[in-house]
């Protein structure tokens, strides 16, 4: 049940830290959602939320805080289908609380929610691609992160750094995925706000659900073809 519990509140603080550091960004200035200093504060946002919780619920957890990386932990066989949907399920309540605390404070914001869907994730009009190309970056983006999260955890001896080398790739994923998805790679992340924004956020949200998953997926199989690579060449040195 720890582990649970921490699933959630890792995920709610990576929520409303990330999605609100959107919502609260300043109307105008450099920090301002749509200008480059705005989308490197939400991306600072969101990679410090998981380097934060790495290193308070990793030993408890894993810190996964995501259902496409328990989805990759899951398919790499190093975790059990039982801990998977406990994962999950308290990945999404941890996000919907944050969505709901966001969506309080919005209210209470003179400026108002400054995303006009409480960060949620889309595509198409107001956003850089169409559904096509939505599917394709989060799917590449997904890859990408649950490769990295894959390989540093893997290696006992990375414990150290894993935390901020994960960090630091969520980082780098929404620098790209901002201006083009406003970035999931995380169908917790993207549940949670499109329960509360409704309309095209919600509509769209099984894109941000099936593509991270997909990404995950992909990333589950190269890593594991690279690690039965790595012993098979050692086998043969040997």
């Amino acid at each position: 049940m720890k582990k649970y519990v921490a699933e959630g509140i890792g995920t709610g603080v990576l929520v409303f830290m990330g999605c609100g550091s959107a919502i609260f960004s300043g109307e105008t200035g450099h920090l301002a959602l749509g200008t480059p200093g705005g989308y490197l504060t939400v991306a600072l946002a969101f990679g410090l939320s998981i380097v934060a919780m790495a290193y308070v619920i990793g030993n408890i957890s894993g810190c996964h805080i995501n259902p496409a990386v328990s989805f990759g932990m899951l398919l790499s066989k190093r975790m059990s289908g039982k801990d998977f949907v406990g994962y999950v399920i308290a990945q999404i309540i941890g996000a919907i609380v944050a969505a709901a605390i966001l969506k309080g404070l919005a209210g209470l914001y003179g400026p108002g929610d400054q995303t006009g869907a409480l960060g949620a994730n889309g595509y198409g009009s107001g956003h850089g691609v169409g559904l096509g190309g939505a599917l394709i970056v989060e799917i590449i983006l997904t890859f990408i992160f649950v490769l990295v999260v894959l390989g540093v955890t893997a290696d006992g001896t990375k414990g150290a750094v894993a935390g901020i080398v994960i960090g630091l790739t969520l980082t780098f994923v929404h620098i790209v995925g901002i201006p083009l998805t406003g970035t999931s790679v995380n169908p917790a992340r993207s549940i949670g706000p499109a329960l509360f924004a409704g309309g095209d956020a919600l509509s769209q949200l099984w894109v941000f659900i099936v593509a991270p998953l997909a990404g995950a997926a992909v990333a589950a199989l190269v890593y594991k073809f690279v690690v039965a690579q790595k012993a098979a060449n050692a086998e043969k040195a040997a």
